[in-house]
């Protein structure tokens, strides 16, 4: 019999501890114990992983002792490499030919959402093995409903380029294309340039354009505020450079 690829969900803590939520808040009863039965685990980090199986360990007891857990990382895609290279993951796949349900985990959010973890879906998907998918926070989702921003029609376009030339190019771009089809964008970026980001979204884009900032969710000093941009370009904010955030535009 086969097991089934299990995409359990992780706070948007990143596991600092002392100033996370505490985790029965944010995820739900039944995943914490689907988590606490799960012997095979692929993660984009082992340490982080076996943290977080340390906070649910502590709610419903895991299945066997952590040292037995076997957590696999997720092989990172060499820079600039073509597609036709991407690494084989079914060796990842193996515990669920054996009878194993498999977890998959990301560092932050849902699996598989703006996560490298996507490909081992599809992965998934390509050998008939049932993927399921489990409830837990999602910082775009998060983000976007907080934002009073279009949630009928909405991207997330990912990262912005890093050079400052490229990145007002791609904002004037995106405020075109959020204007022409009434969509809101999300974005986000490392956290020690979200000063950066936000300034050059105050600079490129136009006054009446609604502009959403969504920072920490879910964590004791997290907040939305949504404003236009000419709204906050007379009350501007300092963005934290340890904390994520989700910038969100509507034109």
């Amino acid at each position: 019999m086969s097991g089934r690829l299990l995409l359990v969900p992780n706070t948007l803590d990143f596991g600092i501890a002392g100033e996370g939520s505490a985790l029965q808040d944010v995820l739900p009863h039944g995943v914490l114990q689907a988590a606490a039965g799960l012997t095979h685990w692929v993660a984009e980090n082992a340490k982080t992983a076996r943290a977080f199986l340390k906070r649910v360990d502590a709610l419903v007891p895991l299945a066997v002792p952590l040292q037995q857990i076997q957590i696999v990382e997720l092989p990172r895609p060499v820079k600039g490499s073509a597609k036709s290279a991407a690494p084989d993951l079914a060796p990842l796949l193996a515990p669920i030919e054996h009878g194993h349900d498999l977890g998959l985990i990301s560092e932050a959010g849902l699996p598989a959402v703006a996560d490298p973890g996507a490909a081992l879906v599809a992965a998934a998907h390509a050998r008939g093995i049932v993927v399921v998918p489990l409830v837990g926070p999602s910082s775009l989702l998060l983000a976007l409903a907080a934002s009073g921003l279009n949630g009928q029609s909405f991207a997330f376009v990912g990262y912005l380029p890093v050079d400052a030339g490229a990145r007002a190019a791609r904002i004037r771009e995106l405020e075109a294309l959020s204007r022409r089809a009434e969509q809101t964008q999300l974005m986000i970026e490392t956290p020690y340039r979200n000063g950066a980001l936000f300034a050059a979204l105050l600079e490129q884009l136009q006054p009446a354009t609604r502009l959403s900032v969504s920072c920490g969710l879910t964590l004791p000093q997290g907040f939305t505020r949504s404003d236009t941009v000419a709204g906050w370009r007379r009350s501007p904010l300092a963005m934290p450079s340890d904390v994520p955030a989700v910038f969100s535009l509507l034109a």
